[in-house]
C-alpha cells in the first residue's frame, strides 16, 4: 500500500540530512514500528507522509500512485494521531468531532453517523459535553485518535500516543492499533517503547541519523541475534572471554562475560568448554535478544538530545 524508496531531506541551513536513503513498505493490515533516538528522523520521516514536508529526493507512493497526486484527490486516505494534542481545547468532545468531520466533507446522517462511530470506538460515549481542556491524559490521546479516525483513513500514522498515560490507557490505545490493523488500515506506529512495537508490529524500521540501520519482522531481527550471558567463580587460569571468543562476540557485562554467537548458537558446548577450563558456573541464562537490546547495540548508549 505503502512504499517509500530512497527518501532524503536536509533542512536549510542545517549541517547534514535529516533523511538519507530511507526505503521500506507496508501493507494494508500491517503495523510497521518506526524506532529511533532523538534526531533519528521519525519526525521528519512522519511530516513527508504526513504531506507536511515536500519530497526533495526519493520517492513516496500509495498504491503506486505518487503521494502528491493521492493527497490532492484524497487528503483523508492518510491521517496522523500526532504526539501533540490536535484539537481545540475550548470545545467539548462532540463538538471537537463536529468540527473536524466538517472540515473533511463530512455531513448530513453520514457525518453523525461516523461521529458516533469514532465515539464508541475509542470509548468516548461519556465525554461527549466534557470540553477537551478539561480531559486526562488518557482521554486526550484518545480524542486525538478518534479525531483521526473519522475519514476511514487508509494510513494512519500514530505518534508517540502513549507518552503521559496510565497503564490502562496505554493497553486500550494499543488494542485499538491492533484492531484497526485487522480491519485493514495500514498503521506506521512511531514510540519509544520498545515493548510496545513488540507487542503490535507486524515489521520494524529502526532509524538512526536519518538512515535505515534495520528492518525487517520481528523474528527477522531478532533471531540472529541469540546469546549467552554467564557468571563464574574464580579458580581458571585462562581468562573467561579467551574461552568463549571461539564462539562469537564476548563483552563484559554486569559481573559477567555476554556471548553474541557468531554461527550457529550452541550453548551447550560454550558451557562444557567454561567447564573444562576450570571455572565454576554461577550463573548462565540463554535467548534471544529482545528488541530494546538490538535497538541499544545499533544505536549505542550515547545521550541524543
Amino acid at each position: 500500500m505503502l512504499v517509500v524508496r530512497d527518501l532524503g531531506f536536509q533542512y536549510p541551513h542545517s549541517s547534514g540530512p535529516a533523511l538519507q536513503e530511507v526505503s521500506f513498505e507496508v501493507a494494508r493490515g500491517e503495523v510497521l514500528g518506526l524506532l529511533g533516538p532523538n534526531g533519528a528522523g521519525k519526525t521528519t520521516l512522519i511530516a513527508h507522509l504526513a504531506g507536511l514536508l515536500a519530497i526533495q529526493h526519493g520517492d513516496i507512493q500509495i498504491d503506486r500512485q505518487p503521494l502528491a497526486s493521492v493527497r490532492a484527490k484524497n487528503p483523508t486516505r492518510i491521517a496522523i494521531a500526532p504526539q501533540e494534542y490536535a484539537f481545540y481545547p475550548a470545545l467539548s468532545v462532540a463538538e471537537n468531532l463536529d468540527c473536524f468531520a466538517g472540515v473533511g466533507g463530512l455531513s448530513g446522517i453520514g457525518k453523525q453517523t461516523r461521529i458516533r462511530e469514532c465515539l464508541e470506538f475509542s470509548q468516548l460515549q461519556g465525554y461527549r459535553k466534557v470540553r477537551a481542556e478539561r480531559l486526562s491524559g488518557g482521554l486526550k490521546r484518545r480524542l486525538n485518535l478518534a479525531i483521526a479516525l473519522l475519514h476511514r483513513p487508509e494510513l494512519l500514522l500514530v505518534d508517540e500516543p502513549t507518552v503521559g498515560v496510565d497503564p490502562q490507557a496505554r493497553a486500550f490505545l494499543l488494542d485499538a492499533v491492533k484492531l484497526l490493523a485487522q480491519q485493514g488500515t495500514a498503521v506506521i506506529y512511531s514510540s519509544h517503547y520498545m515493548e510496545e512495537v513488540e507487542a503490535i508490529a507486524n515489521c520494524v524500521v529502526i532509524l538512526d541519523r536519518g538512515r535505515v540501520l534495520r528492518q525487517g519482522t520481528l523474528k527477522e531481527l531478532l533471531d540472529g541475534d541469540a546469546r549467552l550471558h554467564v557468571s563464574v567463580g574464580e579458580g581458571a587460569k585462562q581468562p573467561l572471554a579467551a574461552i568463549l571468543a571461539v564462539f562469537g562476540k564476548v563483552t563484559e557485562q554486569d559481573a559477567g562475560v555476554l556471548l553474541e554467537f557468531s554461527a550457529e548458537p550452541d550453548a551447550a558446548a560454550a558451557l562444557t568448554a567454561i567447564k573444562s577450563a576450570g571455572f565454576t558456573l554461577r550463573r548462565a541464562s540463554f535467548g534471544r535478544a529482545n528488541l530494546e537490546q538490538l535497538f541499544m547495540s545499533l544505536t549505542h548508549r550515547s545521550l541524543r538530545d
